[in-house]
């Protein structure tokens, strides 16, 4: 039992840290850091603009990181929003969808030279699958929250 926990645990670490890494690298020619590249990929999703309270809901991110982030992003001349409005829509600026394509770009670089060894079957069912454990221990935690799992 506990070589699955330490398999699944140091695994899990360690694609997190491969990809902080990656996206570390990748996003220094922008001067933006790991964080500017989920900001990037929903704004670029959500043309329509995304609220800050929505892009931390999408992301994943912490409120304050959220708003330096995406601070950096209009200092940059990459997004607009209105600095004086609590929850204004923050939209991508014609720069800020061609660095959002570029950065799309090589995220899909990453993950194919990552699965290149998959079948189109095989991916797709590691990619079930880890839906289906993040649904799990989302309900787990959920319970030890609560109480339900003592």
């Amino acid at each position: 039992m506990e070589k699955i926990f330490e398999n699944f645990t140091f695994t899990v670490l360690k694609l997190n840290k491969l990809i902080q890494k990656i996206k570390h690298v990748e996003m220094r020619e922008f001067g933006l850091k790991t964080i500017h590249v989920m900001c990037l990929y929903r704004l670029y999703s959500n043309r329509g603009g995304l609220t800050c309270g929505e892009l931390v809901k999408l992301t994943l991110e912490d409120k304050s990181a959220i708003s330096r982030a995406v601070k950096v992003l209009k200092q940059k001349g990459y997004a607009n929003y209105d600095s004086r409005s609590y929850n204004s829509l923050i939209t991508l600026t014609e720069n800020g969808v061609k660095i959002a394509e570029t950065t799309i770009a090589k995220a899909e670089r990453a993950v194919n030279a990552a699965s290149c060894d998959f079948t189109e079957e095989q991916r797709l069912n590691f990619y079930k699958s880890l839906d289906v454990i993040a649904e799990k221990l989302q309900a787990y935690y959920e319970g030890l929250t609560e109480g339900k799992n003592d």
